[in-house]
C-alpha cells in the first residue's frame, strides 16, 4: 500500500531520483564550467524571451535543469535545495500511485506549460517596450535614453543607467555610446529564467488536487494546513507577487502559476479520459 503521508519514509522511485541527481549534476556543472571556462551555461540552456538573440529552440525544455546563479553560490543552493525538496516531497507519492512513465509525462507537460505563460506574460509586458526600443535604434540620444530608462524602470537598470551616462555625456556624439545605450536597453530582453520550479508548482498542486484534506505542518509554523488550503494560498502569492511586479523581484511568478495551471488542465483531462472508459 502507498505511504500518502507527505513526511512518509519510502523508497525513492526511479524518475523522482533520477530528476534530481540530473538537476545536481547539472548544478555542479555550472558552476565547473564558470570556474574552467568561463561558460555561464543558464546563458545556453536558461530560458530567454522569444525575441532575444540568444533564444533557442530547445530552452523551453533545459531551462528546468538550470539553477541560481553560478556566480553565486548561496542563491543557487537555496534555489536547487528547496526545489528538489519540494520534488522529494511530493513527486514521490505521485510517481508511487502513477507510475514512471505518466509522472513524467506530467512533470514535463507542466514544465513546459510554465515556459510558456511565462513567454505569454513577457509578451504581453515587452510589446510597447521593443516598441519604444525598435524606434530608439533609429534615432539614438542622450534625451530620449533618459526618458526610456525613466518610463521602464523595471526594465533598465537605473544604477548602470547613470553610470553609462556620466560618461556618455562627456562625448554626446559618440557611435560607440550611442550603440551600447541600444544594448543596455535590451538587456532585460536578454535575461533568461532557469529553474524547476514550474514544474514542481505543478506537482504540489497535484498533490494538493489528489489530497485535498491530508493534514501538513509548514515550518516554522506549528500548525496543520490541509494540502487544498496550501496550494490555495502558493497561488495567490503569487498571483499578487507577479500583478506587484515590484523592483528587484527576479522571480518567475506567471511561470509557477503556469506550472499549476497545466497541472490542472491535464489532472482534468486524465480524469475525464478515465471517466469515459466506464460509460
Amino acid at each position: 500500500m502507498t505511504d500518502l503521508r507527505p513526511g512518509g519514509f519510502q523508497q525513492l522511485p526511479l524518475i523522482v531520483k533520477n530528476l534530481i541527481i540530473i538537476n545536481v549534476l547539472m548544478v555542479l556543472l555550472q558552476f565547473t564550467l564558470v570556474k574552467t571556462a568561463h561558460i555561464d551555461l543558464s546563458e545556453i540552456l536558461g530560458l530567454h524571451y522569444w525575441a532575444s538573440p540568444l533564444f533557442r529552440w530547445w530552452q523551453p525544455f533545459t531551462h528546468m535543469f538550470m539553477h541560481g546563479d553560478p556566480y553565486d553560490p548561496s542563491i543557487t543552493f537555496w534555489h536547487i535545495a528547496l526545489n528538489m525538496f519540494a520534488l522529494w516531497m511530493f513527486g514521490r507519492i505521485l510517481e508511487n500511485m502513477w507510475g514512471p512513465k505518466k509522472f513524467l509525462i506530467f512533470y514535463f507537460v507542466c514544465g513546459l506549460g510554465a515556459a510558456l505563460c511565462h513567454m505569454g506574460v513577457l509578451t504581453v509586458q515587452n510589446l510597447p517596450f521593443q516598441h519604444e526600443l525598435a524606434q530608439y535604434k533609429q534615432h539614438p540620444g542622450i534625451i530620449e535614453f533618459l526618458r526610456i530608462a525613466n518610463h521602464y524602470p523595471m526594465r533598465v537598470d537605473i544604477q548602470s543607467a547613470n553610470h553609462f551616462l556620466s560618461q556618455w555625456e562627456n562625448d554626446p556624439g559618440s557611435l560607440k555610446y550611442m550603440s551600447d545605450s541600444i544594448d543596455l536597453l535590451a538587456t532585460h530582453l536578454n535575461e533568461a529564467m532557469v529553474g524547476a520550479s514550474g514544474a514542481v508548482f505543478g506537482v504540489l498542486f497535484a498533490f494538493g488536487y489528489l489530497f485535498p484534506n491530508t493534514e501538513m505542518m509548514i515550518i516554522p509554523i506549528p500548525i496543520p494546513i490541509k494540502a487544498k488550503w496550501l496550494v490555495g494560498c502558493y497561488a495567490l502569492i503569487e498571483l499578487f507577487s507577479g500583478l506587484r511586479n515590484s523592483a528587484g523581484d527576479n522571480v518567475a511568478h506567471f511561470a509557477h502559476l503556469g506550472g499549476m495551471l497545466f497541472a490542472f488542465i491535464l489532472l482534468r483531462i486524465w480524469r475525464n479520459t478515465l471517466r469515459n472508459r466506464y460509460y
